[in-house]
């Protein structure tokens, strides 16, 4: 895991919503690191997804390693309360 993670850089985060290969992969750019972080645990549950990618600058995150960023002491957002 990357300690030091520049969460305000921008981010690329690409995805598809089924483990089926075929699937489209989908592209979106955020602003910061943190704000793709938070979309892919908190909208996309990154767990289920079927394949899950972030990039940041020249360093890529897959599944698990997203969510040890989102869980991670250094995270800077607010995080969406489980129910």
């Amino acid at each position: 895991m990357q300690a030091d993670l520049d969460y305000s850089a921008p981010a690329e985060l690409f995805y598809n919503s089924s483990l089926r290969s075929n699937r489209k992969m989908i592209y979106r750019r955020f602003p910061t690191a943190a704000e793709a972080i938070s979309f892919a645990i908190e909208e996309l549950g990154v767990a289920s997804a079927g394949f899950t990618t972030l990039q940041v600058g020249e360093e890529r995150f897959e599944r698990g390693q997203i969510q040890g960023l989102y869980d991670g002491a250094d995270y800077p957002l607010t995080r969406k309360a489980v129910s």
